[in-house]
């Protein structure tokens, strides 16, 4: 059902995106990487983190770590990462094909900045085999409540 949720979505609110399907698995950064052919840093990878009462999604590059200081001084708390169930009953997806289209919950999705140095990035589809290409400045377009600066990125 997540990647159906998903392919209606794109089909509705962005055509033109290819899905990508492969027969390997897109489930860790360092997996899809492999699988499209691409540096693990433009993997955009989907968090689904809680601060508080308040549950959010981040879209940021493959090779980045949420930082927690950078956080609590955004968002007013300490981040935690939420767990396989929560995260799919919230959004629809599994771990491993978390992203910000088609949802089952209404959430905010917030962009890292650490996406914006990348001409294409690779977000995951709604399943472990999927993904979509598309532009940071194009999925911040889309689907996000904003660009965010909570993420650090490796030297």
């Amino acid at each position: 059902m997540s990647f159906e949720s998903v392919r209606t979505w794109i089909a509705q609110h962005a055509p033109d995106l290819p899905i990508i399907e492969v027969e390997a698995s897109t489930a860790t950064v360092a997996e899809a990487a492999e699988a499209l052919g691409v540096a693990p840093a433009r993997i955009a990878k989907t968090l689904a983190v809680r601060v508080g009462a308040d549950a959010f999604l981040l879209v940021t590059r493959g090779d980045a770590r949420l930082d927690n200081v950078k956080t609590k001084a955004r968002f007013g708390g300490r981040p935690r990462m939420l767990g396989a169930e929560e995260t799919l009953a919230l959004t629809g997806h599994p771990v491993g094909g978390v992203c910000p289209f088609g949802l089952a919950t209404p959430l905010p999705v917030y962009c890292d900045v650490s996406l914006r140095p990348f001409d294409t990035i690779y977000p995951a589809a709604g399943s472990l085999t999927s993904s979509v290409e598309t532009s940071p400045e194009r999925l911040a377009g889309l689907v996000s409540s904003g660009w965010v600066d909570i993420c650090r990125v490796p030297d």
